[in-house]
């Protein structure tokens, strides 16, 4: 095994750090806020008294995004995110070590099955995680739940994406927040080219108010995605 030299913080966003391995390689990783407890099989590295959890572009769109040049990241110590889409946690979980115990992560989920993997593996370990079962297309049904946030971040396999992200950004989103959005085109349009798909639903964006900061497309990590990041005006 290549054994981890050094680390240094990633050049623009706090939280975020390169660890150095003896090939002259850098991957992109987070300090664990649990040690010891891994969420997806990544590698934990251990330097003095952190320990680092490698951060994988390949099942992270937010991993692939700041690999692909993203300059806009809110996401830092300390800030209120609501997360559309949580999954099985793997980038809720390196959210949450970045905003660390000052901050706190509402993980919405539609599906329970996923809900209970989600809870397991993440929300049971951490103290900044808040698991919601609710669908993401009604945000008035958890409103009693949440607080406003700083960020809204999704990734959701459905249609009318930037519809579904509007409506919570409207109801949770402090004004001057941010919009964190993983555009899946084929979820939405299978017949229309991936490019004509992110145009509509940027345009859809910003005819709601947000204004597009920061696009990134995440070839090779995820085909026919992209990566922006809006703001609330």
């Amino acid at each position: 095994m290549i054994r981890a030299t050094g680390y240094k913080p990633h050049e623009k966003f706090e939280g975020v750090y390169w660890v150095e391995f003896e090939d002259g390689s850098e991957k992109l990783a987070t300090v664990n806020m649990v040690p010891g407890i891994r969420v997806y099989g990544e590698l934990l590295v251990r330097m003095g008294d952190k320990e680092f959890r490698i951060w994988n572009p390949y099942r992270s769109k937010l991993a692939g995004a700041i690999l692909k040049g993203l300059q806009v990241n809110p996401i830092r110590p300390g800030v209120k995110v609501l997360y559309l889409g949580v999954a099985s946690g793997t980038t809720p979980s390196h959210v949450s070590d970045i905003i660390g115990p000052k901050g706190l992560l509402y993980g919405d989920e539609f599906a329970p099955r996923v809900m209970r993997e989600f809870i397991e593996k993440v929300a049971v370990h951490r103290s900044n995680v808040i698991p919601i079962l609710a669908d993401a297309r009604f945000p008035s049904k958890y409103a009693p739940l949440l607080e406003t946030v700083d960020v809204v971040y999704a990734d959701i396999a459905q249609p009318f994406q930037s519809k579904i992200v509007a409506d919570n950004a409207d109801m949770f989103l402090k004004k001057g927040g941010w919009i964190m959005f993983a555009i899946k085109a084929m979820s939405i349009d299978v017949t229309a080219e991936p490019s004509e798909t992110f145009r509509r639903e940027i345009e859809h964006l910003e005819e709601r108010g947000y204004s597009v900061e920061d696009k990134v497309h995440l070839e090779p990590y995820d085909i026919a995605h992209a990566f922006i990041v809006a703001q609330k005006k």
